[in-house]
């Protein structure tokens, strides 16, 4: 089979993020836009053929969905490929960014960007057999290499492979004298260049990533770019999806849904994980705490968060934990308005 490469609508995607994004947050994302592509957290290609876990399970409601391979080896790669088609992933990407130890000493990730040649034989073997689009995520340089012309090489290289997407973070990573999350903030970021490679390649698909805060920021860049990656603003405050798909998508019929209504329907999820026993270390609070933004901004919001973070973890964890924060912050939400009734009243007299 040749991959057809047909685009996903990526507008607007979520990040992946080791730890965060399980299929958990995915469905707890899923909720607040129907349209925005979510990503899982980086597989590795050793963990899917050679790890005891189902690391490949995801929520049917969680589509479109695209899985994030670790990995070079052309082989395996095309070997978790197929198995990601054939459990219904719409993408699968192959992580050529992440910039870690462990990464790095297992040949994948952010050094794979001094080597396109081996990207685009994975790309290749990826594409020879499954008809979903393989898509690359990369950096726009690392260490000393990181002149336009680097980047701009690795790009032609991979496309000419056959990739036709490519979703790029706009900072350099240092694979010496840095962390993992001092990649994600020291490196100055460099939006020019991601908008340079899509002036010089107007046939590829070029979503962008970093640093990106607000729905405001993604309108500008998409004047340059044809989608927006957003991670660590979506997961702190992640109702800004909620007006995803009315504002970047067109879809007049969507209605953001209420904090209140995310909540039950949330609530319902954590008793369907509990009753279905596919995890026995299932807790509560591997849900909730993908929640902890909810609020954020608005009245009870502390509460919320200080609520779900003292009552969630525990050995006796509750299975109610949802719905007794919600109370707690409605609770405090209903003070306030009857503060501010009485307080309106007292001027009026």
């Amino acid at each position: 089979m040749n991959s057809t490469n047909v685009p996903l609508h990526r507008t607007i995607s979520v990040a992946p993020m080791l730890d965060w994004t399980d299929r958990h947050c995915r469905y707890f994302l899923r909720l607040l836009s129907k349209r925005a592509l979510l990503y899982t957290e980086m597989v590795t290609t050793g963990a899917i053929i050679y790890g005891k876990g189902d690391y490949l399970g995801f929520n049917q409601e969680e589509h479109p969905v695209a899985l994030q391979l670790g990995g070079s080896n052309p082989e395996h790669m095309a070997k978790c490929a197929i198995l990601a088609q054939e459990r219904g992933y719409d993408e699968v990407n192959i992580n050529v960014g992440c910039p870690s130890d462990r990464v790095k000493n297992g040949s994948f990730g952010a050094c794979l960007m001094a080597q396109p040649d081996v990207v685009a034989e994975n790309v290749k073997a990826m594409q020879a057999v499954v008809d979903i689009p393989v898509t690359v995520k990369c950096r726009i340089g690392i260490d000393d290499m990181d002149e336009y012309e680097d980047f701009a090489r690795f790009v032609d290289i991979v496309a000419n492979a056959g990739c036709e997407t490519f979703i790029v973070h706009a900072r350099k990573a240092w694979l010496q004298g840095l962390s993992p999350k001092e990649n994600r903030d020291i490196p100055p970021l460099n939006y020019p260049r991601v908008h340079m490679l899509k002036e010089a390649h107007p046939g590829l698909s070029i979503s962008i990533n970093g640093g990106i805060k607000t729905l405001a920021d993604a309108h500008e860049q998409l004047r340059h770019v044809d989608g927006v990656m957003i991670g660590r603003e979506i997961y702190a405050n992640p109702y800004i999806l909620s007006t995803v798909d009315a504002d970047f998508y067109g879809d007049n019929t969507a209605q953001p849904i209420s904090r209140r209504d995310v909540v039950l329907k949330m609530q319902q999820y954590i008793e369907s994980c509990i009753a279905g026993q596919n995890d026995p270390y299932f807790k509560p609070w591997h849900v909730a705490r993908h929640m902890l933004g909810l609020y954020q901004g608005q009245a009870g919001g502390r509460i919320w968060r200080r609520y779900l973070s003292q009552n969630g973890t525990g050995k006796s964890p509750d299975p109610h934990l949802l719905m007794n924060a919600l109370e707690a912050v409605e609770a405090a939400q209903q003070e306030i308005n009857d503060y501010n009734a009485q307080k309106a009243a007292n001027n009026i007299s």
